[in-house]
């Protein structure tokens, strides 16, 4: 049951990443342009739910220069929530859901350094709803208590330092960390402040590394969102593994 579980959430991630790609090329615009409508060759996407969906598309048509790394990405980052979650918990099915929409936004926010409001506020509202549901069914592992006010708190504490100092942080990035608040703070307070602070650690470590290699300046802004999101999993994994141990 155990490893069908990781398989079957492997076989989810990898089906949800093939989508990612068409949807990232999307949707990586300035705030001021719209959507993209159309792939590099000048096709109109097609498909259902109005061209949303559908893998990258291959040649000339094209949406991704790796159209692997998200499927990919996102079906070893379930398989591995899957193994720490221990068994068929309700929050695991909140946090497969949310993978994928995960892996979409770290790559429109290194693409174009931007976390769209069509994606940051559903999940704001979502991923507290989800775990509100998932705290009514048995084998829950967590506190939708934590998990309300671990938005509050790792949501309030991006936007201080997003008006402490507006150029390092975007206000996409205080609008993500609700729903990453949510999702760390429904293991406690010790999982919300290590996914939390590995997500400042990856970021430092990252831009440590291009000013070693000259490649940006101590004044270079990079995207955050990646390294939010990579503490956070960091943290969800820990969270679930220790909740079930």
């Amino acid at each position: 049951m155990y490893v069908t579980l990781i398989a079957l959430a492997a076989l989810w991630g990898a089906a949800a990443g093939l989508l990612v790609p068409r949807a990232a090329y999307r949707l990586a615009v300035a705030s001021d342009e719209p959507r993209r409508d159309r792939c590099p060759a000048g096709h109109p996407f097609a498909g259902p739910a109005r061209g949303w969906l559908g893998g990258p598309g291959r040649g000339e048509c094209a949406t991704a220069t790796a159209p692997f790394t998200a499927p990919l990405l996102t079906a070893v980052s379930c398989a591995a929530l899957a193994a720490a979650t221990g068994g068929p918990r309700p929050e695991l099915a909140v946090w497969l859901l949310g993978a994928p929409f995960a892996v979409l936004l770290a790559g429109i926010d290194a693409r174009v350094r931007r976390l769209p409001d069509g994606l940051t506020l559903p999940l704001a509202l979502a991923v507290p709803l989800l775990l509100g549901a998932a705290v009514l069914l048995p084998y829950e592992a967590g506190s939708w208590r934590h998990a309300l006010l671990g938005a509050l708190v790792l949501g309030g504490a991006y936007l201080l330092l997003f008006l402490v100092n507006p150029s390092g942080l975007g206000l996409g990035d205080v609008k993500l960390a609700l729903p990453l608040g949510a999702a760390l703070g429904w293991y406690g307070w010790g999982v919300l402040f290590v996914g939390a602070f590995a997500g400042f650690l990856f970021g430092a470590v990252y831009g440590l590394g291009l000013v070693l290699l000259r490649r940006a300046d101590r004044s270079s802004a990079i995207p955050f969102g990646p390294f939010m999101l990579g503490g956070g999993l960091l943290g969800l994994l820990l969270g679930a593994f220790t909740a079930v141990s």
